[in-house]
């Protein structure tokens, strides 16, 4: 064995194991990029080869050299990190650049929602005296009614009582209106008045008092009316029915305007407020979404779903919109002005958040940046950039591993001596260091032994000799 190993190996023997792990990593490193930088600069014939061979160009990696010079796969990487591309690179890589600029964020929620009835468009009809039900006009449910349609026709003994009691009352204030016995006085108490009064708080309408009056006839069974436009949602009633005072009836609703119930994400709770933009999307009329208004952001929080609901009105003129529908629900609310760039140009690695900063002449270095608020198409940026910088926002991952490759080699080969390096410039004899996955230098994970990479003599297997 040469005097060069022995020499290596004694070195090696008061070097610390970990900072020998880190050099093999180092080691390895270096040949993963010896073996790109191979791939894609191309094969050179050497001439007075055997057969007409060709070999892989050497990787130079002079000792004492800066690498600020170092050519990745066709790129050149600089101290720093930066990457440099030319023109024709930029075009092929398909890279393109934004630029940070002060705009008004505008938090974008994307959630699902449910179509639902305005509950302040909702009337029900329970009468406030008791009978029974002799004929139904509206026999449905969901049969549209007008306000002022006649829904059914009621008798009751209490309203006949009733309707009596004012035909007396006006027989009665008649008859004393006409009296000439001396002492009575010629204006009586309104006993008309008290008890139209009492026929009106039963809901019967003005027109049907004033029929009984004309006709001086009570009637058997008086009609009840549609209190408010809309669509029956609810039929508790059949013809012949015995009712009483206080039961709901029916249930109108006017489908003109609805709610749609959207369900918001508990991380999403503070982008939404009232007076919102929402765009509602339904399956059932692709492309042809509506607009509507956040009115209500519901106080509490579902803890099963862990939801905040926000109550969207959105007008349905033409009726599409069906209570229950399911909808796709687009929010957007303006926040504040701040310096932002396109959310595609930051790359986030867990720990921080980079972005390609151009510095002109197709120089390209990666910038640590503070990332607050992302809303829509843009990412607010806290520190690390000022206006008017371009950043790159495609083929960040290209650049990030191209550059991160160069820092690490760089780094690798700076803890190496660079007097172990011999004088043709390659790399010293790794004897005695083991190699993941085998049992001695110079064998691999199965056991076979590893060929010299271009510039990169192996170890030579002593066990042979």
């Amino acid at each position: 064995m040469s005097d060069r190993t022995t020499s290596w190996r004694e070195r090696l023997a008061h070097v610390p194991r970990r900072t020998r792990r880190v050099g093999a990593a180092g080691a390895a490193l270096i040949i993963i990029g010896a073996g790109v930088t191979w791939a894609l600069s191309g094969r050179h014939a050497v001439q007075g080869a055997p057969g007409g061979t060709t070999r892989p160009a050497a990787v130079e990696t002079t000792a004492g050299r800066d690498m600020g010079g170092m050519n990745m796969g066709g790129m050149a990487t600089s101290t720093g990190g930066a990457v440099h591309l030319t023109a024709n690179q930029i075009r092929q890589f398909g890279i393109t650049f934004g630029t940070a600029e002060m705009r008004r964020l505008e938090a974008r929620v994307r959630t699902v929602g449910t179509v639902a009835v305005d509950e302040s468009r909702i009337a029900q009809v329970a009468p406030r005296f008791g009978g029974f039900v002799e004929r139904l006009h509206v026999d449905a449910t969901g049969q549209p009614v007008r306000r002022g349609q006649p829904l059914m026709d009621v008798y009751s003994p209490e309203l006949l009582a009733a309707e009596q009691e004012l035909l007396v009352a006006r027989n009665l204030e008649r008859s004393i209106g006409e009296s000439t016995v001396p002492g009575v006085p010629a204006g009586a108490p309104d006993l008309v008045a008290a008890a139209k009064r009492r026929l009106q708080l039963w809901d019967i309408s003005e027109a049907q008092i004033e029929a009984i009056l004309r006709t001086g006839e009570p009637r058997r069974t008086l009609t009840l009316y549609a209190p408010a436009s809309g669509i029956v949602l609810e039929k508790n009633v059949v013809q012949g029915q015995a009712i009483q005072s206080g039961q709901m009836l029916y249930t109108i609703a006017s489908l003109d305007d609805v709610w749609v119930e959207a369900a918001l994400r508990e991380q999403d709770a503070g982008a939404v407020r009232i007076g919102s933009a929402a765009s509602v999307a339904l399956a059932a009329f692709p492309g042809r979404s509506v607009r509507g208004r956040v009115t209500y952001v519901y106080p509490t929080l579902d803890s099963i779903a862990r939801t905040i609901r926000a109550r969207i009105e959105v007008p349905n003129p033409d009726g599409r919109l069906k209570p229950g529908m399911y909808a796709t629900v687009e929010l957007t609310t303006p926040t504040r002005t701040a310096l932002t760039v396109p959310a595609s140009s930051v790359v986030n690695t867990g720990e921080r958040a980079v972005v390609f900063v151009e510095l002109g002449d197709g120089a390209l270095v990666p910038r640590e940046v503070v990332v607050g608020r992302v809303a829509g198409d843009y990412a607010e940026v806290l520190s690390g950039l000022e206006p008017g910088q371009r950043v790159v926002t495609s083929a960040q991952f290209l650049l990030d591993s191209e550059s991160n490759l160069a820092e690490v080699m760089k780094s690798m080969i700076g803890q190496m001596s660079m007097s172990d390096m011999n004088s043709t410039g390659r790399m010293p004899d790794m004897s005695g260091m083991n190699v993941p996955g085998g049992d001695r230098a110079g064998v691999n994970a199965k056991g076979a032994p590893m060929t010299n990479m271009p510039g990169m003599p192996m170890p030579a297997d002593t066990s042979r000799r």
